[in-house]
């Protein structure tokens, strides 16, 4: 898809053209400008040669129940990126919490959609795949809308009623490292003139870039922010995280505190749960004492794994979810949708493997 041209070809056009080719392109989600009826042949000619609007991409499903899809988009310049679609059971409280109209929609699922917002990843995470494959470039904002409108239009071609529900930006790479592109990509998705998708349906997570997250408090934007931890000891953290040498938690904490302040939302924290490495009681003892806010709330993630560290055992979860609990925590576990086909948390790394289908 390029859109880089529209303006140029819009620009003696009467001003509702705008408002036209933005509800075809991301309200409608045509696929080729000969569905934009009511535009004039000879536009429609224009915009077919300057912003050709194919998506070329490999989807590749999960084989229980295709409950998770993961597309390899390919860009202009010939790299890729990776993006997924998660399906989840319809839980209603939040979806009226969150804004959704539930009353009106009657679907079993809620559609997630996890997008990147880099090539690569600069981080080198010793738990995660797409650090292994080194760092390419950063995305452009509408490289990453693109990843959103591809998943809207398979959504379409499935049934009216589809819709991506949630965004969540925690794909490949670091979003506060290009905070630029990845916001300008927030707010035009939450643009009712565009996507229009609500603030609140989508959340960001950082590995605790602290200048991003005072930036973030500052947009009038009410996304929702994650951090990822991981550790509950700086020691711990900087051997599974290079960027913890530069960034200590009581930095970041001091961050989140001054976000929470300023925006009253709530802040989540991610932890994967890795056997014989961050999974004993004293683990979890520490990360009580890191935890014990109000507005914390901590997500224990089953590590998928990805070579290097073993995924801790579900007794072993249960039970650190529990000492969490008793120490006055607020606590949840994260269910894992798409490690058949590398789709899950910390897997992405641009080469799939799975059941492959073309998709243009």
């Amino acid at each position: 898809m390029k859109l880089n041209n529209l303006s140029k070809v819009l620009k003696d056009q009467p001003k509702y053209r705008y408002v036209q080719v933005n509800k075809f392109l991301f309200q409608d989600y045509i696929s080729d400008w000969s569905e934009a009826s009511s535009l004039p042949k000879t536009l429609r000619e224009e915009l077919t040669l300057e912003c050709p609007l194919e998506i070329k991409a490999d989807i590749f499903e999960t084989g229980t129940r295709k409950l998770s899809k993961k597309a390899l988009i390919y860009l202009e310049d010939g790299e890729s990126v990776e993006t997924v679609l998660i399906r989840q059971k319809a839980d209603k409280k939040t979806d009226e919490e969150k804004g959704g109209d539930s009353k009106s929609d009657t679907r079993a699922h809620r559609n997630t959609i996890c997008v990147s917002s880099q090539i690569g990843c600069p981080l080198d995470c010793a738990f995660c795949a797409t650090g292994q494959s080194g760092f390419q470039r950063n995305l452009l904002s509408e490289e990453i809308v693109e990843q959103v409108v591809f998943w809207q239009r398979l959504l379409r071609e499935e049934s009216a009623e589809e819709k991506v529900d949630n965004i969540v930006f925690m794909g490949m790479g670091e979003p506060f490292l290009n905070y630029n592109e990845f916001i300008k990509a927030a707010k035009f998705i939450n643009n009712p003139e565009t996507l229009n998708i609500g603030a609140r349906r989508m959340s960001v997570s950082t590995a605790g870039i602290t200048e991003g997250i005072k930036r973030l408090a500052g947009e009038k934007l009410q996304m929702n922010l994650a951090i990822s931890l991981h550790a509950a000891t700086d020691n711990l953290r900087r051997k599974l995280m290079p960027i913890a040498k530069k960034y200590e938690l009581v930095d970041i904490f001091k961050s989140v505190d001054d976000y929470i302040k300023k925006t009253g939302r709530r802040v989540m924290f991610e932890y994967l749960m890795m056997k014989g490495v961050n999974d004993s009681q004293a683990d979890a003892e520490e990360l009580s004492i890191l935890m014990r806010k109000p507005l914390y709330m901590i997500n224990l993630i089953p590590y998928n794994e990805t070579g290097r560290f073993q995924a801790s055992t579900r007794e072993t979860i249960d039970h650190f979810k529990n000492t969490l609990e008793k120490n006055g925590v607020s606590v949840t576990v994260r269910l894992s949708f798409g490690s058949d086909i590398s789709a899950a948390c910390g897997q992405l790394k641009r080469n799939p493997t799975g059941k492959k289908q073309m998709f243009d």
